[in-house]
């Protein structure tokens, strides 16, 4: 994919994140997933030392369309981790940030089921008081499927269930609108593209790896993602700088 930019239209990453918690023992599977807290909170404090202000979906998508100019940057994190309450809560409460939490409807209150088979602890998933609690907090709930199931491997009548009761289920749970999607696993096809735009969705991420620039497809938007071994340096160039944008499928 040719990606080409202009003096109006500066790339804008959306930084992807799963637990913030004290990493696994080495060896253990996805270890790279997890984000220690004190990891988080430099990230965070780098981010407010460059000028960017952090954003969730909602707050994003003006400047994705163009409407407004900043420096701006998207954090999401997938799954909806108890540990995301515990630890990036305060920190992007005391940065002023908001971002958007992709949660699991029919996982609400439990536990990563679908890391069990491969070998992932089970960890607590926020249960529907802290979400309310995340939201009330200047932060946002978006959707990610009420199985995390992966969309290409189940019928096609299972995956518009999937995609579009998520997303009145967390409404009914959380009483805020839901107008955010993301794709389990980054797995989809053109097909689950229609169905989340006909579920009502604003946007939809996936796992591809870039920097958003004008003309995105927003029920397409790539990713940077973060992991425990992203140094400061790393996530400055993941910003500032095409590294992301290179490692974009072409």
């Amino acid at each position: 994919m040719a990606i080409l930019y202009t003096k109006n239209s500066l790339p804008i990453p959306i930084l992807m994140y799963h637990q913030i918690e004290v990493a696994p023992a080495k060896g253990a599977p996805l270890r790279g997933l997890v984000v220690a807290p004190t990891s988080f909170a430099r990230q965070m404090a780098l981010l407010k030392l460059l000028g960017y202000q952090g954003l969730s979906m909602t707050d994003l998508l003006p400047y994705l369309r163009g409407e407004r100019v900043g420096k701006v940057v998207g954090i999401t994190f997938d799954d909806g981790f108890l540990n995301n309450h515990t630890h990036a809560l305060p920190v992007l409460q005391r940065h002023g940030f908001s971002s958007t939490c992709f949660a699991v409807s029919q996982h609400v209150g439990k536990t990563n089921q679908w890391d069990h088979k491969i070998g992932i602890a089970s960890t607590p998933l926020m249960n529907a008081a802290q979400l309310r609690q995340w939201i009330d907090g200047g932060q946002e709930v978006g959707a990610h499927t009420r199985h995390h199931v992966k969309l290409s491997q189940v019928s096609a009548q299972e995956a518009a269930q999937e995609i579009a009761l998520c997303k009145s289920e967390l409404e009914s749970m959380t009483g805020s609108p839901v107008r955010h999607f993301c794709y389990p696993y980054g797995d989809f096809t053109q097909e689950h593209v229609d169905m989340a735009r006909a579920a009502g969705y604003q946007s939809a991420t996936t796992t591809a790896r870039g920097r958003c620039v004008a003309g995105e497809d927003f029920m397409r938007l790539p990713r940077a993602i973060v992991t425990r071994s992203t140094s400061l340096l790393v996530l400055w160039l993941k910003l500032a700088t095409r590294y992301e944008d290179r490692r974009r499928a072409k």
